[in-house]
């Protein structure tokens, strides 16, 4: 008999073995029953609860927008004027759980996959819409709209080189030696839009 609410809790423990596999191998290229052995769950329930194993892959990608969304919906609300916003956001990406070496791995094996699955391109296209959006909520205010977009490209850029240079382990950028780069770029962007004429 199966255990009465236990169905969220492993769906849960598969997401999260999902992301720690992916994160330990560096790809996409696991299986159903690695994943499940890691959750502690038969491969059998895990096809149960998901389907094949796309469909696995797709809730996790769902499942690491969610927590990203969370926590910028967060970040934002204790942020007072505009500039603090874009530092929210900034943040919010390389926090202690978005960072996790584990986490880099599982994103960037996302956009590898993405390049094949048009439901990861389309979910990797509502992150990039999310940042954009959070993101000129701050800059629009600051500097005209064209430099705001031009600069949330460009802090978008970043934080994604940045996401690579962890996953290759090119200089190991902490959250807070990451932050910094970016933020040393808007603040550099705003002075210079300062002193622009």
């Amino acid at each position: 008999m199966p255990k009465i609410g236990m169905e969220p809790v492993r769906r849960k423990a598969l997401i999260d073995a999902t992301i720690s596999t992916i994160g330990e191998r560096g790809t996409l290229n696991v299986t159903v029953a690695e994943i499940a052995g890691r959750a502690g769950v038969s491969s059998a329930l895990a096809h149960h609860y998901f389907g094949p194993k796309e469909e696995l892959l797709q809730a996790t990608m769902r499942q690491l927008l969610a927590d990203l969304g969370r926590d910028a919906v967060s970040a934002l609300r204790s942020a007072a004027t505009p500039r603090e916003r874009v530092s929210a956001v900034i943040s919010v990406n390389f926090n202690a759980g978005q960072f996790r070496e584990e986490t880099v791995h599982a994103w960037l094996a996302f956009y590898v996959e993405a390049q094949n699955s048009p439901t990861l391109r389309r979910l990797l296209r509502v992150y990039a819409r999310r940042l954009h959006s959070n993101l000129m909520s701050g800059l629009a205010p600051l500097v005209p709209r064209p430099e705001a977009e031009r600069a949330a490209e460009a802090i978008a850029a970043m934080i994604d080189g940045l996401y690579i240079r962890r996953a290759l382990r090119d200089g190991l950028p902490n959250p807070a030696s990451a932050t910094a780069l970016v933020e040393d770029y808007v603040d550099a962007k705003l002075r210079q839009q300062a002193n622009t004429p």
